[in-house]
């Protein structure tokens, strides 16, 4: 299995170590490759907000960079970490301009059955609300997510304080293998349904054929079915689903 992961930081030090340890550990559990892509190395321009990737199609967005290469490296990977230091209480710039980049995704998902963590480093504090931050960034893309981790790198480093983040990503690396190798396709909770029909539906009222939405939907059979990827549903959920079908109807046609 191949796993790869994205670091939004220039230095080789805080950031990247920790998530090469990740992939040591991995490499422990399992036959596994993997891959560490620094974006700092890659040519990413900045988002225009022309909105070009949403309406027509990515392919048509003015910016010629490395962003088709980097997606490429995530389609043909098992499991993907996005990793970051804790820059203002944010994610880096680098891996900002990143997320950006892709985020004609969320309109769009296509990475389902693949697992997802993160890494978030940091001096003292802030770096939990980054972590909550990649785990709805990765749900957003279609992943299967494992609650990423944050570990504090506040400087001189302690004996004390390298052991505890090596149980931190100990415990991080189990837990990622486990779902890493059972490339599931998980029965959606109820609000991520009632996410897939009500979108699915302003969709399919507001938009036509000349929507890359729109044509997206069709092709992969979204407008027919119970969710993004086969799966069997409840009764209740199939109820659901029926009764988000209906609610979104009628907010969108009353638009």
């Amino acid at each position: 299995m191949k796993v790869t992961a994205f670091i939004g930081s220039a230095r080789k030090k805080h950031t990247y170590n920790t998530t090469e340890l990740l992939l040591q550990k991995l490499r422990l559990l399992g036959d596994i490759e993997y891959e560490i892509v620094q974006l700092s190395d890659y040519n990413l321009g900045t988002c225009k907000g022309c909105i070009l990737c949403m309406n027509k199609g990515e392919e048509l967005c003015p910016l010629k960079d490395d962003r088709d290469k980097l997606i490429e490296k995530i389609i043909d990977s098992d499991g993907v970490i996005f990793a970051s230091p804790n820059y203002s209480f944010q994610v880096s710039g680098f891996m900002k301009i990143f997320l950006d980049r892709l985020g004609f995704i969320f309109h769009r998902p296509r990475f389902f059955g693949k697992a997802f963590t993160s890494i978030v480093a940091q001096g003292i504090y802030g770096g939990n609300n980054i972590v909550k931050y990649f785990n709805f960034i990765g749900g957003g893309f279609g992943f299967n997510v494992v609650k990423g981790c944050c570990i504090n790198s506040l400087e001189p480093m302690t004996e004390k304080g390298r052991k505890k983040i090596d149980k931190i990503i100990d415990k991080q690396s189990k837990r990622f293998y486990s779902t890493l190798i059972k490339k599931e396709y998980p029965t959606p909770s109820l609000f991520e349904l009632m996410l897939f029909r009500m979108a699915r539906t302003s969709k399919k009222i507001m938009l036509n054929e000349n929507f890359r939405d729109y044509t997206y939907c069709m092709e992969n059979g979204w407008f027919e079915s119970d969710y993004y990827y086969p799966v069997k549903l409840s009764v209740f959920k199939k109820l659901a689903g029926k009764f988000f079908d209906i609610v979104g109807t009628r907010i969108t046609g009353s638009r």
